[in-house]
């Protein structure tokens, strides 16, 4: 007796990426006052800035800012199911990365990535390194956050 097909949730093979594509991830992920708090606190990070509003009032922002970190981490979550779930062997560093304007509380993020470059690695078979270029908008469009990333990336098992 057989049963119904089973599909597991993976992300993409190398062999499955190509150079140019830009993958939309959705849903967004909003983020609220506690968020912020814990990621802040949690990161062990004491920018009044994140944390102090009444410090936060007299600032050119006029209210407690989003830890940029939480910004770029959740940009890159956002991005696993699609891309590198289950695929991924490591990451490989991050560079050029840019807060162009600041999260707020209430605000949502939204991410894409573009397969900036890819190839096969020249020391470990069955792999390949894979260039992310991450970007994420708020729910206005306003680019809140830029990475590139080098990971490497599984290539599809022989079947």
């Amino acid at each position: 007796m057989t049963g119904p097909e089973r599909i597991v949730q993976r992300g993409l093979w190398f062999d499955e990426m190509t150079v140019g594509t830009v993958y939309e991830h959705r849903p967004g992920r909003t983020v609220t006052e506690a968020d912020n708090v814990v990621f802040t606190t949690l990161t062990m990070n004491t920018q009044a800035l994140h944390l102090d509003a009444a410090y936060s009032v007299d600032t050119a922002f006029g209210e407690r800012l989003v830890n940029s970190m939480w910004t770029l981490s959740t940009l890159v979550g956002l991005s696993v199911a699609q891309l590198t779930q289950g695929t991924i062997v490591a990451n490989l560093g991050f560079s050029e990365i840019s807060f162009p304007k600041p999260m707020l509380h209430g605000d949502t993020l939204y991410g894409e990535t573009v397969i900036a470059d890819k190839r096969e690695s020249a020391s470990r078979p069955g792999e390949g390194v894979v260039t992310f270029e991450h970007t994420g908008r708020n729910q206005h469009g306003d680019v809140v956050a830029r990475a590139v990333r080098k990971t490497l990336v599984r290539m599809a098992p022989a079947s």
